[in-house]
């Protein structure tokens, strides 16, 4: 019997999903906005709030916190309908993912601000960097904080991480931006260097 996962309503969770055998399921542009339409699609029945996301070729992560109702519910509605899109324009029998979700919880707010920052930062954490710059890269939530006139997903929430700054970041993206690009962070659930293709821009 498989056993059941704590949940905490009231906290933040670090979230990754990969690909069956690492094997790259976010490939294409259209991969990524459907991966994001999924999301969206969700979000409008079961609201969330995301800090942070990025969405890479064989895997996404989330920094996420439910409204209402549990954290399996919402990434098994995500992943199902995110997997019957791909089984549909692919013409792909079985499963796509590796195993169930990861999900880690955050329970401080240092912690929010590490994991964030690993997030974003995963694009240039790879063997070899996917941009140049991170606000290059269209498929994470850190070009939204790096302009953040630019219009976002409703689940986005742009304003917490920025309350979050220590001493002597301002309270603002831009800061908060700085100290993504300042920090290198380690977050992850295993210690690895992806190597992967980038995906379309």
């Amino acid at each position: 019997m498989t056993r059941k996962r704590a949940f905490n309503p009231h906290a933040y969770y670090h979230v990754i999903m990969r690909g069956n055998n690492r094997q790259p399921i976010f490939r294409t542009k259209e991969d990524m906005f459907e991966l994001k339409r999924a999301f969206l699609h969700v979000y409008a029945d079961y609201p969330f709030k995301l800090l942070a996301y990025c969405f890479m070729t064989n895997h996404y992560h989330i920094l996420i916190k439910t409204e209402r109702d549990p954290l399996h519910k919402i990434m098994g509605l995500v992943n199902r309908r995110y997997s019957a899109s791909y089984a549909k324009r692919y013409g792909h029998i079985g499963r796509i993912y590796q195993k169930r979700y990861f999900a880690k919880e955050v329970e401080s707010r240092l912690g929010l601000l590490t994991v964030s920052s690993y997030i974003h930062r995963n694009p240039i954490q790879t063997k070899q960097p996917m941009v140049e710059r991170l606000e290059l890269y269209p498929y994470s939530s850190f070009p939204l904080y790096w302009d953040d006139l630019l219009p976002a997903p409703a689940f986005l929430d742009r304003e917490l991480l920025r309350s979050l700054l220590p001493e002597p970041f301002e309270k603002n993206n831009t800061a908060y931006c700085m100290y993504c690009l300042t920090y290198a962070q380690n977050a992850e659930e295993d210690e690895h260097i992806e190597d992967m293709e980038p995906p379309v821009m």
